[in-house]
């Protein structure tokens, strides 16, 4: 049994046309983040879209576009029935079809999908406003929440803390950081998280992802906004930073009043392709080694195929074993996932016995009757055509991953002390990273519980549909990833060794809580 080095922090046992592999990937897409951005990013574009938001479909169209939408996942969705029953998820389906009783317009109809779609309980599965609508959301004057809130479980006692971690307004002196909300326009802080909750799609019953991309810059306030409605005016019922409970007003905020952030993304968009791209990829991955306490800190945030992975891989454990380096932080507390290739060269690197990267993985059927609303059909099919065959269960299985063991990378291997820094957006191929390290005696899981599910995930091939009639989008995962067979199908992702939870003091503080536990752990080793 692994022991953590100083007995306070133990906290239980250890429990591509050119090339196949730029298919291999798991990615998710948070709706919250996809919210974000179009409203972050809204003073970018000077064009204007003639895309009406109110335009109305009629109760044909959108039953039309809902017997496709259940039809597809009935079909071609592996994971349908994972972690909700057939007869729960029938009812789920009824459900949002009794809704469908006059005309929507498209964000209510997508209400709708996203609250039936996030029953499935598969973080890769998850609604998508229709393109036209996101170059209107690009083009408009729409005003956002402006506070970006920290949202996690309390204790067995209190309720579900959301404490503000930046606010769009940086002049106001009211709501700074590690203000606590307790209400919003006479809501319950709780009730409101618990209703956004049931619109976010997640691997199983996991909450952390759920709390996470609410927690996400601009997360909540896109949610919120999405579930309830825009208001010109907020009030909020807040705990401050004196202990003492009052009340105040916010406004919405204007990102096309803000010229601090007009400049900035000006200033982005006028700087090269490929500077841009050397800019993306700095704040993508980087390493940098500490001499005074023999350590380096890997910073991963994403599993990508365009980043040039496994030269920088290569490139960094060598320079590690140059420097004689002893304690490697790996930090994918913001990494969504990307090509298993690459998160298994990575793997190679640290592991000390050969895995596999599947149990099992498969795909329902090779053919669809909704092909022609299928981003990429012919191309999908064709892979699975070349990759699978199907088995005794009927199932597509893709058997060269079920059989193949990984070995270790020789070359380089780090042997170190290895920390791997989790949390709720540590989603899809990094939990496999996560999870096929993770038993190892030189490797701790530091923070939280990752948000993609340890048992396993509904990914691979991840095209969108697109309906009819709305022109919103939905993914479609293919296959189901069965990382190990032998763990708990609990619903749950890997969970931490050493738990590193956040408090409203750290968040005061601006406090890295986790990276300081991992310090703790490095400084008491030596």
């Amino acid at each position: 049994m692994k022991t953590c080095f100083n007995k306070q922090y133990a906290i239980g046992n250890k429990q591509c046309l050119s090339s196949l592999s730029k298919f291999f990937t798991l990615c998710p897409l948070s709706i919250v983040y996809c919210l974000l951005l179009a409203g972050f990013f809204s003073s970018c574009s000077v064009s204007k879209s003639s895309f009406t938001p109110s335009k109305k479909y009629s109760p044909e169209q959108l039953n039309k576009d809902y017997a496709i939408f259940r039809g597809a996942l009935e079909e071609s969705h592996p994971g349908i029935y994972w972690y909700t029953s057939k007869n729960e998820m029938d009812n789920y389906f009824d459900w949002g079809k009794t809704q469908i009783k006059d005309s929507l317009n498209e964000e209510d109809f997508r209400k709708v999908l996203a609250y039936v779609i996030s029953k499935i309980n598969c973080g890769h599965t998850v609604t998508r406003s229709s393109k036209a609508f996101m170059k209107y959301r690009d083009t408009s004057s729409n005003k956002i929440f402006p506070l970006s809130l920290k949202i996690w479980p309390g204790s067995l006692v209190t309720s579900d803390t959301a404490t503000v971690a930046a606010n769009l307004f940086r002049k106001d002196t009211v709501f700074t950081r590690g203000v606590v909300v307790k209400k919003i326009n006479d809501q319950p802080i709780e009730t409101i998280i618990d209703t956004l909750c049931q619109y976010i799609s997640s691997d199983g019953h996991n909450m952390t992802h759920k709390f996470q991309s609410l927690s996400n810059r601009g997360g909540f306030g896109a949610a919120f906004t999405s579930i309830y409605g825009q208001k010109e005016n907020y009030f909020i019922d807040y705990l401050g930073n004196d202990g003492i409970e009052k009340t105040a007003t916010i406004a919405s905020y204007n990102p096309r009043t803000d010229t601090a952030n007009r400049i900035a993304i000006s200033r982005f968009a006028k700087t090269s392709r490929t500077e841009r791209k050397k800019q993306i990829m700095k704040a993508t991955r980087s390493l940098r080694i500490d001499p005074v306490n023999n350590a380096a800190f890997m910073d991963l945030g994403s599993f990508g195929r365009n980043l040039k992975l496994k030269s920088f891989f290569r490139s960094s454990f060598k320079e590690m074993q140059k420097k004689g380096t002893k304690n490697l932080v790996v930090d994918v507390r913001g990494n969504g996932g990307g090509s298993v290739t690459n998160s298994t060269f990575l793997t190679k690197l640290i592991v000390d016995r050969k895995f596999k990267v599947a149990d099992t993985l498969y795909a329902n059927t090779r053919n669809s009757r909704y092909k022609k609303y299928i981003e990429g059909y012919f191309f999908n099919r064709f892979f699975m055509l070349f990759v699978t065959s199907k088995k005794n269960d009927g199932k597509y299985h893709f058997g060269y991953f079920e059989r193949h063991y990984f070995k270790p990378k020789k070359k380089d291997h780090f042997t170190g002390n290895v920390f791997i820094l989790t949390g709720g957006n540590s989603f899809s191929a990094t939990t496999l990273f996560t999870q096929t390290v993770k038993p190892q005696e030189n490797v701790f899981v530091v923070g939280e519980e990752t948000g993609g599910g340890a048992y396993g995930n509904t990914a691979w091939l991840i095209p969108d549909l697109t309906l009819p009639e709305t022109h919103i989008r939905f993914r479609l995962p293919l296959f189901r990833l069965v990382i190990d067979k032998n763990i708990p199908k609990d619903g749950r992702g890997v969970q931490p060794e050493v738990v590193a939870m956040p408090t409203t003091e750290a968040i005061r503080r601006g406090a890295d809580y986790k990276m300081d536990k991992v310090m703790e752990l490095i400084k008491s080793h030596q």
